[in-house]
């Protein structure tokens, strides 16, 4: 909540809240390091209100969206609906939607992989950066990458999961696995060792994933973690656009 609270502009308490809270939209010094700007509102919960942060244009309208529905459906079509389509009138709209995963608080369990598995460091990435592993690594953040295990069929790289050091204090977990190894338990084998070496490097490990995404749900939760938080942002609607492209 410290974190979510440092990418809006919030306090961490607001979290916590039983109301519904809006602010100005800040983005501060220890957010997230892949957020860009321009940002037009974030929208955030964890379970028990709405925090939105908005620019001063679009701030009337935020603030009346979220007092008119109930703050879990303010995620959701069709109510979304009336919210972007305010936006789009002022040259904006809704562009990322989340789920976000923390380990649960029993812990990270040890799962089985059926093959060799490597602890990575940055400096085994250099070749890796291709098609295949792009939801573990990410060309555009290279210097993010930090830490990886790798499974091994004899010299051939199966699965990997990657995290890299977007704040701080937490580290995200991605993970790809090539097609013809899926199936097989791989993902979530990696996914946990991965969680716990973060944990023994004293950061907190996270996870995140398209709500449509159910393939990668069943791995966060099969790995350790649950839900913790949800996010929808918006951005100008020439950003979208571009991104559609």
């Amino acid at each position: 909540m410290a974190q979510s609270a440092e990418d809006i502009g919030c306090q961490a308490g607001d979290f916590l809240r039983s109301e519904n809270v809006i602010v100005p939209f800040r983005l501060g010094q220890a957010a997230r390091r892949y957020l860009k700007e321009p940002i037009t509102c974030n929208l955030v919960s964890y379970g028990n209100n709405v925090v939105a942060a908005a620019t001063d244009e679009v701030a009337g309208i935020v603030e009346e969206y979220i007092g008119k529905y109930e703050f879990y459906h303010c995620f959701e079509t069709p109510n979304m609906h009336w919210l972007n389509d305010r936006l789009m009138a002022k040259g904006h709209r809704i562009c990322f939607m989340a789920e976000y995963y923390l380990p649960a608080t029993e812990g990270i369990p040890d799962l089985p992989c059926g093959y060799e598995t490597r602890l990575l460091t940055q400096a085994d990435f250099a070749e890796l950066y291709k098609p295949e592993w792009s939801n573990a690594l990410c060309d555009d953040r290279k210097q993010l990458d930090v830490l990886g295990i790798g499974a091994y069929d004899g010299g051939k790289l199966a699965g990997l999961a990657a995290c890299s050091s977007d704040c701080e204090e937490m580290w995200q977990i991605g993970v790809d696995v090539l097609p013809a190894y899926r199936r097989q338990g791989i993902a979530s084998a990696l996914t946990s060792r991965l969680a716990k070496e973060i944990l023994l490097r004293g950061k907190v490990p996270f996870y995140c994933s398209a709500w449509s995404n159910i393939r990668s749900v069943r791995n966060a939760i099969k790995s350790g973690f649950l839900p913790a938080w949800v996010e929808m942002t918006a951005k100008p609607t020439q950003i979208v656009d571009e991104m559609n492209r």
